[in-house]
């Protein structure tokens, strides 16, 4: 009889050095960027490793130093094409920089503080956080380990963090007067029932603009920042049609949910019985379906600017800490009238 096979014992660096003929410290420095290893050595360790499928064990090697290259990315709703890219962008520009992301994503009803103290296990080299807004608390215990931390259109936590912020102000502001200057004159903004804080921020500039010029404004707070959100409130939006002429969608994955429900199941025609902006301008925006007037952000602007207040407070932990505002531009397309 044959004996059983069980399972296959992982390669370490002992075989390794064994085949190629070197020290085990000749392996380590042979994959360590910077470190003293003739050229010839490091030829025969690359061969001899790969002959074996042998891989470097990052978090081993963490735990001989306060930090590895790990940096913890923390976001929700990834099923959103923004959060989506952004999530892309911020990967990509952390392997460019040398670093190796780690993405923990929370669910509804997750507590981000415990994602964040996961991390921290880990002996991460910093946090990036585009989910909700971290406890001041968790915060602190970042501060207090030396991991910086940065937050992505986040309110302020409480704690002396860095954040990059998309000037949500203005953007609102900017969507009450382009729908104005398209002749609308009685305004609704469609939100999400739970906001987040750039979002519902987004609400309240718009609506402190209208207010401020005797404009009424209809608020319709329904349902997800999804597009079965927007499918949903397309309803309630319809049935103020007859009083309003001009909707902001605080979102454009809602957006989209608006504009088929309101052409598909209601039979308006957009933008001559209603216009309408959305905002974040993600690639679905411009598809010929939905030609939707919105606002960009740049999701690329966003992560490179968050990587270098990362980078920066690594190099320099006891700077105060830093908000920067990002602008956003009008994209008009079809769902408004074009302003002669």
């Amino acid at each position: 009889m044959s004996d059983p096979v069980g399972p296959k014992r992982q390669v370490n660096s002992f075989d390794v050095a064994k085949l190629a003929g070197v020290s085990r410290s000749a392996v380590s420095r042979a994959f360590t960027d910077g470190a003293s290893v003739s050229e010839e050595t490091r030829k025969k360790v690359i061969q001899a490793a790969t002959t074996l499928g042998y891989r470097v064990n990052v978090l081993a090697r963490s735990l001989h130093k306060q930090k590895s290259d790990l940096v913890g990315l923390v976001a929700s709703d990834l099923d959103n094409p923004f959060r989506a890219e952004q999530i892309d962008l911020l990967s990509k520009g952390l392997l460019r920089r040398g670093f190796r992301p780690i993405l923990l994503r929370g669910d509804p009803g997750t507590d981000v503080a415990d994602l964040i103290g996961s991390l921290l296990q880990y002996s991460v080299a910093g946090v990036i956080v585009t989910s909700d807004t971290p406890s001041q608390s968790i915060c602190q215990e970042c501060l207090d380990n030396g991991v910086p931390l940065v937050v992505v259109n986040k309110r302020d936590p409480g704690a002396p963090v860095d954040r990059v912020l998309t000037d949500f102000e203005t953007g609102g502001r900017l969507a009450y007067e382009h729908l104005v200057n398209c002749g609308c004159k009685s305004l609704a903004v469609v939100t999400p029932e739970k906001s987040s804080y750039s979002v519902i921020g987004r609400a309240l500039s718009f609506e402190r603009a209208a207010n401020s010029s005797g404009i009424p404004v209809v608020r319709i707070a329904r349902g997800t920042q999804t597009y079965q959100g927007g499918l949903e409130a397309s309803s309630f939006v319809f049935e103020h049609s007859s009083e309003i002429d001009g909707v902001f969608c605080t979102a454009d994955y809602l957006a989209l949910g608006v504009l088929d429900g309101l052409r598909l199941k209601h039979d308006l025609k957009i933008p001559e019985n209603l216009q309408i902006v959305g905002y974040d301008d993600i690639p679905q925006a411009a598809w010929k379906s939905y030609e939707l007037t919105t606002f960009h952000q740049s999701r690329a602007e966003l992560s490179d600017v968050a990587l270098d207040l990362l980078l920066t407070r690594m190099e320099n932990p006891d700077a105060p800490p830093q908000v920067i505002s990002q602008s956003v531009s009008l994209v008009q397309r079809g769902t408004t009238i074009p302003i002669s």
